[in-house]
Order: C-alpha cells, then structure tokens, then sequence
C-alpha cells in the first residue's frame, strides 16, 4: 500500500543536482541531505557513520532536536495522509518549522535515512560520523554568507 510519493519544500533560491530528485523517491519515512552554502557555513547538514545519522553540522541553532534547512530533507507523501496534524503551524518559533514536521514522523536521528544512500552506506568517519555530497545549494542572488565557517573546527571536503 501507500502512495510512494514524497513531500520536498522545494525554493526558487536553490539549485539542484538532479541526483536528489532520484534519491529521494525512495523515501518511507523522513530522508535527509547535505545542503551548501547555507547558515552562514559552506555546508551544513547530518553527520553519518555506516548508514546512520549520528549527528549535524550547523553553525545556527544547534538546540534544535533536527538542525537542518528546509532544502535538506523529505518526508513519504503517505506520512501527511497518515497524520492529520502533520503540518507547519503559525506558531512554531523561527528555525523549527523543520524539527516541527520531522518529529512527527521519526522520534530519533536513526530513524532518519541519509542521502546519497551509496555514499551513506559507506560512510566511515570516526566516530563524529562525516559529510555526505551536497546535491543542494542555497544559490541567492548574493554573495553567499559564509562568515560561521571559522566557528566549525573541521573544513569540508566539498566539490562546489
């Protein structure tokens, strides 16, 4: 059963490696990514060891339980139809919209299901866990805003 559809915020502002758009078709729960030049970093995004998301690097928010950019992740189309209440709300605090709808659907970050899967399942790192590549990037028309970077103590390596 299920509609094997999927939910993504895409945004006018951010340019797309194809490679997404496959990936994430394959999402049943919540499916999550690196996303470049956002939060005032060059990449932000989960941290993932052998499949399995283990933490996040962000420079912004970091209290949040989900700290991502809208651009980083998708939820299964069937996840919406399955829950009424699974929607953005007027009064989520700035910063939270995405935690707001990732929490309903997963409880923990291990439930999450980290994109590319190939470079996901390969995924050593220590035990920090690493970036996986970024098939999206906050492209404004602006110079983009990369001042926390130095904040981060390790440098991606990042094809851009």
């Amino acid at each position: 059963g299920g509609s094997g559809g999927v939910v993504y915020f895409a945004d006018d502002d951010n340019t797309y490696d194809l490679a997404i758009f496959e990936e994430m078709r394959h999402t049943t729960g919540v499916s999550v990514w690196s996303v470049g030049l956002v939060g005032a970093v060059r990449v932000e995004g989960p941290l993932v060891r052998q499949g399995s998301v283990v933490g996040w690097r962000t420079a912004w928010r970091k209290d949040r339980k989900f700290p991502m950019d809208m651009a980083g992740f998708a939820v299964a189309a069937d996840a919406f139809v399955n829950d009424a209440e699974l929607r953005f709300s007027r009064s989520t605090p700035i910063g939270h919209l995405e935690t707001s709808i990732i929490e309903r659907v997963v409880s923990e970050e291990g439930e999450l299901e980290p994109l590319p899967r190939a470079a996901a399942a390969e995924a050593a790192g220590d035990a920090n866990g690493e970036l996986l590549p970024v098939l999206v990037w906050h492209t404004q028309t602006a110079v983009p805003d990369v001042s926390k970077e130095e904040k981060l103590k390790a440098v991606p390596r990042i094809e851009v």
